[in-house]
């Protein structure tokens, strides 16, 4: 079977890849064409362009880059309709995703979506358009069940991808027979998680690492995102005894005693791993401007909208500088009733989330309606 499958960054890519894997495992003749990301091509897809072309965050930096949107939206659609996949499968990235639903829909394509959009934080009402232009969804929060249904829009729930990742992350560290290490010494290590696109840690990431040279006697470590090399980050670090490590997020957070997380799906990676954090978000002023007059959600973290309450502290904007920063991490490291009430939320948390399986029981659902 031809599988098209859509991600516009990098946790579309992790989620569409295991999901791939997954199809595969069941569809032997399984072939993929992908907008997506290294992952995606590692699970054998063939990349039409890569995600670090596509991605770029709120209305003011969307606007900047109009044509180059347009010019994907476009070069997207001829490519669909050239090579007329039996399934398009659409993972998140809303902006771009929908309108090529549409397309998909108008030329009698299949469109399935993985990991639905945040509908239910602003304009709701585009739910209407999903259900015309949506074949079937799979969603990845619990929450998204209800919402869809006061809707008269029926969707699977089929957990959530992240516990799948860290399951099997804990498991190849079970048969690798590795164990728990501290930085040097055994100082505590302060995770710093800036995001993974440029806008994002470029206005973060010095407030991060503002708030942190007001600690001695920790290990700080920068989480570097795939997309960039440590040429990116260098400049923004200077002359500060930091460590920046790739592709070993998770065995970051392992070691860490606490983490500063820009809002995002690392923040539920993060309570999953059990490690105290504080949310940090900052983009361009008159971006957030506009999304505090639509969004309709009390939080913006994946923590704190699945418990539905303030599990963990948010900073934004305003309130996303080094001195704040500074307090809310002292809390996480050295508070121990704020930490232990922390960690029980997050139990809480995971149970509310379910166990793994996810990208399983995604495909196994997406080729039952395919042979229907």
């Amino acid at each position: 079977m031809d599988y098209y499958v859509i991600a516009g960054e990098a946790s579309g890519d992790l989620h569409a890849s295991n999901l791939m894997r997954e199809l595969r495992r069941r569809d032997r003749a399984a072939r993929f064409r992908c907008w997506g990301g290294d992952r995606m091509q590692a699970a054998g897809g063939v990349i039409v362009k890569h995600f670090r072309e596509m991605a770029y965050m709120g209305f003011v930096e969307v606007l900047k880059h109009l044509p180059a949107v347009l010019g994907n939206l476009r070069q997207c659609k001829q490519d669909l309709l050239k090579h007329r996949p039996d399934v398009l499968i659409l993972v998140d990235f809303p902006g771009f995703n929908l309108r090529i639903a549409e397309f998909a829909k108008e030329h009698g394509i299949p469109v399935f979506y993985y990991i639905s959009p945040k509908i239910w934080a602003w304009n709701q009402k585009r739910v209407l358009k999903i259900k015309r232009v949506v074949d079937r969804m799979f969603c990845i929060l619990p929450f998204e069940v209800d919402f869809y249904r006061t809707w008269g829009m029926e969707v699977d729930y089929v957990g959530n991808p992240l516990v799948d990742a860290v399951s099997e992350w804990r498991a190849a560290r079970v048969s690798d027979g590795q164990t728990a290490s501290g930085g040097p010494d055994d100082l505590p290590v302060v995770a710093l998680l800036p995001g993974s696109r440029k806008q994002e840690i470029t206005r973060i990431l010095p407030e991060m690492l503002c708030a942190v040279d007001r600690f001695t006697g920790v290990e700080v470590v920068i989480a570097g995102a795939p997309t960039f090399s440590e040429d990116f980050y260098r400049p923004l670090i200077g002359d500060r005894r930091v460590s920046l490590v790739f592709g070993q997020t998770y065995d970051l957070l392992h070691r860490a005693s606490a983490a500063l997380v820009t809002s995002g799906t690392a923040t539920l990676e993060t309570a999953l791993l059990n490690v105290p954090q504080v949310v940090l978000y900052k983009a361009n002023a008159l971006s957030v401007a506009i999304a505090r007059r639509v969004i309709k959600v009390r939080f913006i973290s994946l923590v704190n909208l699945i418990a539905d309450k303030e599990m963990v502290k948010e900073l934004i904007q305003g309130d996303c500088n080094g001195q704040q920063i500074a307090a809310q991490l002292k809390r996480l490291l050295y508070d121990e009733s704020y930490r232990k009430a922390l960690f029980a939320n997050y139990e809480a948390l995971r149970q509310r989330v379910g166990g793994p399986g996810a990208s399983a029981r995604a495909a196994e659902k997406m080729l039952q309606y395919l042979s229907e």
